[in-house]
């Protein structure tokens, strides 16, 4: 989700920018004292500590005693042991299907010594306790999640344990080194044992250590195995709940009417009809994101509300708004892409006038919807100066803070409860917190109507896809001169496309010199070509946000098969050219993609008849995949059957999880090489609204897969999205071998 720049320099960007907020912008912060514990009626565990609901875990704040520990570093705030021995941990993430909520318990298990049958998860919650330990906010994103809680929750489990062990030898009144751990139990002299939820009590009391002494990776035996996930059983058998079936007493259900153009306001309203509807309780005038308006209506149930919304007679009133076409859009960039422009890259381009072979290509991709399985949802309960929200969040914290200042409340007053959620691929993670102030603004004006009840906004299948937010359009162009070896002497190459970060508060971080570091990450690296890279941010009425591996969703696709028809160009086996060009300087790339060659039987195995093999290898949030695929045209469509992965992560927490995030990506990516899967917009209208004409790969289309995992003992990098970027172009390039003409448009066009 969020970009692939320098993660040693953000989480420092970020404080100094959390700094020069308004307070009231970001809560106040306090620090946790060294011991504090509740003990909660009837657990008799070790348990949740009491932490107020805070913004911000990093940010300035009162001055902390030296030594203590952060909010993100005691267990009490993540482990709860039963009476039984069961150990419950709070994931400080959105669970939205990438497994975070089996990855984080196996790392905390694995220090804690825990019996992972017994081991559960929990969501979290706003507080300064579940911020990401580095970026010091709250945030799934950015392939983050196992990368940057790995430390953090293998001391977390290893400081628990150190307290369990410390209780149990004050209990047999022995030296606490004379004791050890073994699933669930503390092991002492003469064969004598104490399980951990025997202890649990016990071990409040024990002060929290510092300092702990965590295994060497040798001796893990929850680390690195192949582990079913905690809700498997709970979403195969359709009993998992996620935020769009969160149920409060009285609670009420409210859906809005979005205006047909971004930013229209309200002409006229006419509801006499809407009202008239049986069970519509009110309907409501609201203000919504991008200073648009809208029209409410709140019922006791959602079809009620949506044939309130059915029967609004609006006016709209978008004169004064931006009508974007797609069409005239694409003329438009290119007309740009001619225009001198800001410059990532400026390598001498007088090579190019005389290089002995030339190519010259331009590349289109269009707006992209998020489309998650669940739309956006968000629960909102209104009491005197509180708010309580449940919503299935990327942030926790920026969305209380949204609802705080929609509200007129201080941060410390919203706790949000995050709720499972069904996908996001981003959206969950707007800057604007869109649906979620949206939802606050339902519930103030409902509260205002007199209705005192909870209210649950809950946006269709065709508000999420016509309402935005969008992976933005891109044109790009190169112009690549090269010798008769492949050798690349000059590339000349400009990008196109929306700034993800303009406006918002990450603008601070991510754009330089007028660059957005979302739209250029994946250009050049890891290929030595001398490269001038010129960038283009036009300001268009299309609101847009990252998406899925965001840059890398095109730059990968252009890297890659440009790489290709060089080498093909120059007769040479676009696997051996890749290694060249990697040199020693790769080795990452070089394993994973050795790997998914040496699988594939590529090059050694012979393919069905009307069959080609497709290749590509990229990098993004520090994770390296590397495809083989066997492609063929049938009826003048592409067709994908066999996908071979290579993947280097570092060490793979869950290599179960890994192989599905890699699956789930590589079909993703499918999605996007398919007929019907671009967004456009005629007069301002954005033409495709659900499935129908939105196009996502059918089971069907899913080709067989095969995921192998270069082994490694290093710190783990993420994996949500890295599997994205290497299949179109991978896909693209067994097209290519076919046809012999290569694909430059996403979705694939072979007319």
């Amino acid at each position: 989700m969020l970009p692939h720049i320098n993660y040693d320099e953000l989480p420092r960007a970020l404080q100094r920018l959390m700094t020069q907020l308004p307070v009231d912008a970001i809560g106040e912060v306090a620090t946790l004292p060294r011991r504090s514990f509740l003990k909660m009626a009837g657990a008799g565990g070790l348990v949740l500590g009491a932490f107020p609901h805070l913004a911000m875990a990093q940010a300035d704040g009162p001055a902390k005693a030296d030594g203590a520990l952060k909010p993100t570093q005691q267990p009490s705030a993540f482990v709860q042991i039963a009476p039984n021995g069961e150990v419950t941990v709070t994931i400080n993430r959105l669970e939205f299907g990438q497994g975070v909520q089996t990855g984080l318990p196996m790392i905390l298990a694995e220090e804690l010594d825990a019996d992972w049958a017994l081991v559960r998860s929990r969501n979290g919650t706003n507080d300064a306790a579940y911020a990401d330990p580095l970026f010091g906010m709250h945030l799934t994103g950015g392939s983050n999640s196992i990368k940057n809680s790995f430390t953090q929750y293998r001391e977390l489990g290893a400081r628990a344990r150190a307290m369990l062990l410390s209780a149990a030898a004050q209990r047999w009144k022995v030296d606490v080194a004379t004791l050890r751990t073994q699933a669930g139990k503390v092991l002492g002299p003469g064969g004598r044992t104490l399980g951990y939820g025997e202890l649990a009590e016990a071990a409040m009391a024990q002060p929290v250590p510092e300092k702990v002494t965590l295994k060497n990776p040798k001796d893990f035996r929850i680390i690195g195995r192949a582990t079913t996930r905690l809700d498997a059983r709970a979403k195969s058998s359709g009993k998992q709940d996620f935020g769009i079936d969160v149920r409060q007493p009285g609670q009420l259900t409210a859906v809005v009417a979005h205006p047909p153009v971004f930013g229209a306001r309200l002409a006229s309203v006419d509801d006499s009809a809407a009202r008239a509807v049986k069970g519509v309780k009110a309907v409501l005038r609201i203000p919504l994101d991008r200073g648009a308006e809208g029209v409410a209506v709140v019922a006791d149930g959602y079809w009620p509300a949506k044939l309130g919304r059915d029967a609004l007679k609006l006016q709209w009133d978008t004169a004064a708004v931006e009508k974007v076409d797609s069409d005239k859009q694409l003329a438009q960039y290119r007309e740009l892409a001619g225009r001198p422009g800001n410059r990532k890259f400026d390598a001498d381009m007088a090579p190019l006038a005389n290089a002995p072979h030339k190519l010259e290509a331009e590349f289109v991709f269009p707006y992209l919807a998020h489309a998650p399985m669940e739309p956006e949802n968000c629960t909102v309960k209104l009491s005197e100066g509180r708010a309580e929200l449940w919503v299935g969040t990327q942030s926790a914290d920026s969305d209380g803070q949204a609802a705080a200042r929609t509200l007129k409340l201080a941060p410390s007053q919203v706790k949000v409860n995050v709720q499972m959620a069904g996908g996001g691929f981003g959206r969950r993670f707007a800057p604007s917190s869109d649906f979620v102030v949206e939802a606050c603004e339902v519930a103030k004006a409902a509260r205002t109507a007199g209705l005192d009840a909870p209210v649950r906004l809950l946006w269709s299948r065709e508000d999420d896809i016509k309402g935005g937010y969008y992976r933005p359009m891109h044109l790009h162009r190169a112009r690549i001169g090269f010798d008769e070896r492949g050798k690349i002497l000059a590339w000349d190459h400009v990008i196109v496309g929306q700034s993800i970060t303009a406006g918002s508060v990450f603008a601070a971080m991510m754009v330089k010199d007028g660059i957005d570091a979302t739209a250029v990450e994946g250009m050049r690296d890891p290929y030595p070509v001398p490269m001038r890279l010129t960038v283009h941010h036009p300001q268009v009425n299309v609101p847009v946000l990252w998406w899925r591996s965001v840059g890398s969703t095109h730059t990968a696709f252009v890297m890659e098969t440009l790489i290709d028809e060089v080498a093909r160009s120059t007769k040479q086996d676009p696997v051996a050219y890749r290694m060249q060009l990697f040199g020693d300087k790769h080795p990452r790339h070089r394993a994973a993609l050795q790997l998914a060659v040496d699988k594939s039987g590529y090059g050694k195995k012979k393919l069905a008849e009307g069959r080609a093999w497709g290749v590509a290898v990229h990098e993004s949030f520090e994770s390296v995949v590397a495809y083989v695929v066997e492609a063929s045209v049938k009826d003048g469509q592409p067709v994908l059957h066999r996908v071979t992965s290579g993947v280097h992560c570092n060490l793979a927490v869950n290599p179960r999880s890994v192989e599905a995030q890699v699956q789930g990506a590589a079909v993703m990516g499918l999605s996007t090489c398919l007929q019907g899967s671009a967004i456009t917009l005629k007069d301002g209208v954005v033409q495709q609204g659900n499935f129908g004409d939105f196009t996502v790969a059918r089971i069907t289309q899913v080709p067989e897969f095969d995921v192998h995992i270069v082994p490694s003992a290093d710190a783990p990098k993420g994996m949500g999205e890295p599997g994205l970027p290497p299949l179109a172009p991978a896909f693209a390039n067994a097209v290519a071998q076919l046809t012999g003409k290569p694909l430059r448009r996403l979705p694939f066009d072979l007319a």
